[in-house]
């Protein structure tokens, strides 16, 4: 044997083969390791024979898959399903009912419940909109289901789409917006998909699956979800469109429909943000603006889905307001929706009624968190709002303060003397201004220390 044939490196060094695992792990760090090995993702990084990936029903059935999945619907917790199982029995018994799902799935013989639909309240207003609940035993499968499929969906989501995705969310889109209307994209398609996940259409939907997964039991399990019955009330319905809002896979199936939508827009140049079924395109002349709302229009007859006439517009931000989020863009500043501050004032109303009976220290330290919450996702508001808004909780305080002196009414008056605002920074209670004064200080600080740096 010739020798320096024996002593020739390999192609690839362990150093550096060290460092693309490392990178590969780092970028997909998130899946579900029960599932995603390093020779899955190794295979996921290079790609499969034909971009479509076979023989995964193994890995949803996977019993150590199955207990990720029930993990992860117990944090959520939430209400039963159509069998009235809760998520604590369904728990107390865990190794036998993963067990039973297990075998089911491997026989092929697994069936979801029907899915129990509930109206919740729209937040801040009278309005309500409809919501699935899958017993208990379909979110085990369908989280099991989902840590398969979504990496490999993943890989080939647009940069532009936020919602229901790994490491992203709605801060981030919120942050790409305000970056292009200082960039001068000013004009807004102001998009709105009617009731976009009752009317997802179920065929076109699963031609996009079969474009990625060419494993028929995966597939089939997947119909299975799209075609669970839904039980309204006392009357079950077998659905022909939609992903219900409320089941685990039903995030993950509607960024894989609005995909192609989001390339579209890519390939047209146009600066799209969208989490979920909400999106805005941004653009530089009125002119764009309407070419990309023509765009959409067409994709979306050809979809199957129907943009909202009235709720459909396009905004000059100059000028004019437009909302994404949560949030109202007003010019140069931003508001928090009408909606979202009723919803806060609904829930401070609860919790502050004339007639609490718990000290002011409790009633203080029970609204402190549901302040920060907010604060935390509204902080970027103009300060005016959180002026307003300590103000009026000041006042809900007040009024119970009033109550127990035997007076009626609301605080007004004396009962600002009597009770000035220190004596709330004294109690405790969180000032959504001041929170708000040491959000800018700090960043002051922190800009003129990379300042300094550079």
């Amino acid at each position: 044997m010739n020798k320096s044939n024996e002593e020739k490196p390999p192609l690839v060094s362990r150093e550096t083969e060290a460092k693309q695992e490392g990178e590969l792990l780092h970028q997909w760090g998130w899946t579900e390791h029960s599932v995603w090995t390093k020779r899955m993702l190794k295979a996921l990084a290079v790609g499969v024979s034909g971009d479509r990936w076979f023989s995964l029903i193994d890995k949803v059935h996977s019993e150590k898959n199955l207990l990720a999945a029930l993990m992860k619907v117990v944090s959520n917790a939430g209400a039963p399903g159509v069998d009235g199982v809760t998520v604590e029995q369904f728990e107390q018994h865990w190794e036998t009912n993963l067990k039973y799902l297990a075998d089911q799935l491997q026989a092929g013989s697994y069936r979801p419940r029907a899915v129990r639909r509930v109206e919740i309240p729209k937040p801040g207003s009278h309005e309500t909109r409809p919501l699935g609940i899958p017993a208990v035993q379909d979110r085990v499968v369908q989280g099991a289901l989902r840590h398969v499929l979504e990496p490999i969906f993943e890989k080939e989501f647009a940069e532009h789409s936020y919602g229901f995705r790994p490491r992203r969310g709605c801060k981030d889109a919120l942050r790409r917006v305000d970056h292009l209307l200082k960039e001068g994209y000013v004009y807004i398609v102001d998009a709105d998909l009617k009731s976009y996940f009752d009317t997802i259409p179920h065929e076109p939907l699963m031609e996009r699956v079969r474009e990625r997964i060419a494993d028929g039991r995966v597939l089939a399990l997947i119909e299975s979800f799209l075609k669970a019955g839904i039980m309204d009330g006392l009357r079950e319905r077998t659905p022909e469109a939609g992903a219900p809002q409320g089941a685990v896979l039903s995030p993950l199936l509607s960024n894989i429909y609005l995909n192609p939508l989001d390339h579209l827009m890519v390939g047209q140049g146009f600066e799209m943000v969208r989490y979920a079924d909400d999106f805005v395109i941004l653009c530089r002349t009125a002119e764009e603006a309407q070419r990309a709302l023509e765009q959409v229009q067409q994709w979306t007859a050809t979809a199957g889905l129907t943009l909202h006439p009235t709720k459909t517009q396009i905004v000059d931000a100059r000028t004019e307001r437009f909302a994404f989020l949560g949030y109202e863009f007003r010019g140069k500043h931003r508001f928090p929706r009408k909606k979202s501050l009723e919803k806060l004032k609904d829930t401070v109303r609860q919790k502050t009624t004339r007639t609490n009976g718990t000290s002011l220290a409790t009633i203080v330290a029970d609204l402190n968190p549901t302040l920060i919450g907010w604060f935390g996702y509204f902080k970027h508001s103009h300060k005016a709002v959180f002026h307003e808004l300590d103000g009026w909780i000041r006042g809900r305080l007040r009024s119970i303060l009033r109550k127990r002196t035997g007076r009626e009414g609301r605080g007004r008056g004396t009962d600002h003397q009597r009770w000035p605002n220190k004596f709330f920074v004294e109690h405790g209670l969180y000032s959504l201004v001041t929170a708000f004064d040491q959000t800018i200080q700090l960043l002051k600080e922190n800009f003129q220390l990379e300042s300094r740096m550079r």
